[in-house]
């Protein structure tokens, strides 16, 4: 299965033949077959025909809107998924002990993941990160340890400051930053890591929706109005392996400058312009597209995408047995 991403303003999404067509304003033509396709993410002012619209909704394929600049407005829906029972059980599930248990897995495991991609740079960057890591180590334990949930965001976050405290030490000259910074993202590296999230976000809500949960019922993030929560639960462990992991490695291979960002694109901040947007997109898929073997209830290669979907059945099962060791968050290595 492959994703669109349509990143160009004036372009028009249409199906003909089968098939999903991309006319662009300069006369190219891009098309995908619609068996293949996953969901179509569009960046600007494009237009989708009815047609195609409703071809998206039928196969339950998800289409996604963001500005130029990756602010996620919203998306099409289909209803085919949508398991109201699963829903209910997944509701009663908030603010008990399944909900407490599932976040120290799923925290405790990016905290993990981060410690791990944190090791890969220094190490290749020759140099020390003790006290980061012995922090991160010890706000590890005390997720592990927490009663509630509020004080495990709590130490998360503590262990976000030292992680990306530590990143900061293991970038090129260039793109060095000072700590996260979101809305809206005051550097190159934010920039990127903000448009990342916002594409990982896409790719978990869409699965969610695949599996007839919402997206909004959240386990680990309290409930907000307008916001996803159960999205960015299940973002969390994916976050460093996924996003950071290929912002990094683009800023220290030198596929990118300081010309692929603007300034005050649509806010004030610094943002990827069309190069740079593409650039991000591309590895990013590549990544998503990479075969590994870190789930461990599986022996033999999947790739990042499936491996996602993957985490949804364990999900399903873990609600519908209420019981959260069912969930097995990735843990690289």
């Amino acid at each position: 299965m492959s994703l669109l991403y349509v990143n160009e303003n004036g372009a028009t999404i249409g199906v003909e033949a089968n098939k999903c067509v991309v006319q662009y304003r300069d006369g190219m033509k891009k098309m995908i077959p619609i068996e293949s396709l996953e969901g179509i993410t569009i960046m600007g002012q494009s237009h989708l025909t009815t047609k195609c619209a409703e071809e998206c909704m039928c196969r339950g394929i998800s289409v996604a809107y963001f500005s130029k600049g990756g602010k996620y407005f919203g998306r099409l829906m289909s209803t085919d998924h949508i398991n109201v029972q699963r829903q209910r059980k997944q509701s009663a599930l908030y603010d008990t002990d399944f909900a407490m248990k599932l976040g120290q897995k799923i925290l405790s495991a990016k905290v993990k993941n981060q410690s791990v991609v944190l090791h890969r740079y220094e190490k290749s960057r020759e140099i020390l990160l003790d006290e980061e890591q012995k922090m991160m180590r010890i706000c590890k334990e005390k997720i592990l340890n927490c009663s509630r949930i509020e004080e495990m965001i709590g130490f998360e976050g503590q262990a976000a400051k030292y992680y990306f405290q530590g990143l900061s030490k293991c970038i090129e000259q260039n793109f060095r930053f000072r700590g996260r910074s979101r809305r809206p993202p005051k550097d190159e590296f934010n920039s990127m890591i903000s448009l990342g999230y916002s594409l990982l976000m896409n790719e978990v809500y869409c699965k969610i929706e695949m599996k007839g949960l919402n997206p909004y019922f959240g386990f680990i993030h309290r409930d907000a109005e307008k916001h996803p929560t159960l999205t960015s639960d299940l973002m969390e462990e994916w976050r460093a392996v996924l996003v950071d992991a290929t912002v990094m490695g683009i800023i220290n291979g030198n596929e990118i400058s300081k010309d692929d960002f603007v300034k005050n694109l649509d806010e004030p901040g610094c943002y990827l312009n069309k190069n740079g947007v593409g650039i991000l997109i591309k590895k990013l898929e590549k990544k998503f597209q990479t075969d590994v073997k870190y789930l461990d209830y599986v022996d033999y290669p999947v790739s990042f995408r499936h491996a996602m979907m993957l985490q949804m059945n364990q999900l399903v099962k873990a609600i519908e047995s209420e019981d959260a060791t069912q969930y097995l968050p990735i843990q690289i290595r």
